[in-house]
């Protein structure tokens, strides 16, 4: 019985991927270091998703709303902004925090970098 309920994992797993076969991916990991007071992305949301398992986190190309959580400690509690992204298929975003400084807990969610992910490809349109 236990094997067969370590088979039926994965599947059931499967059946939770909300992706297609051309995804996009988003990371709030620091791309790059030369940037004064940019610092890596917390993202707390995406549309109405939350409490990401995997990074980078797998979406769906299109239109997104990706809400940040600031990095740097708030003086009035946690600071959220929030950033309308158009995502592209086959697509890598790494959104970061800039800071005007680091003193002050303010800044804006900027894509840092946008890369290719290996091995996606966008299926060519039909003719």
């Amino acid at each position: 019985m236990r094997k067969i309920l370590l088979l039926l994992i994965p599947l059931a797993l499967a059946g939770c991927q909300t992706w297609g076969p051309t995804w996009s991916e988003i990371t709030g990991a620091r791309y790059s270091r030369a940037i004064e007071y940019r610092l890596p992305g917390v993202i707390s949301r995406i549309d109405d998703q939350g409490a990401f398992a995997s990074n980078p986190i797998k979406v769906e190309p299109g239109m997104h709303t990706i809400r940040m959580q600031g990095s740097l400690p708030g003086w009035q509690g946690t600071n959220f902004e929030t950033m309308e992204l158009n995502v592209l298929p086959c697509k890598r975003y790494y959104l970061n925090e800039q800071y005007e400084n680091l003193i002050q807990p303010k800044y804006k969610p900027v894509v840092d970098h946008v890369e290719d992910i290996p091995g996606c490809t966008v299926p060519a349109p039909a003719k």
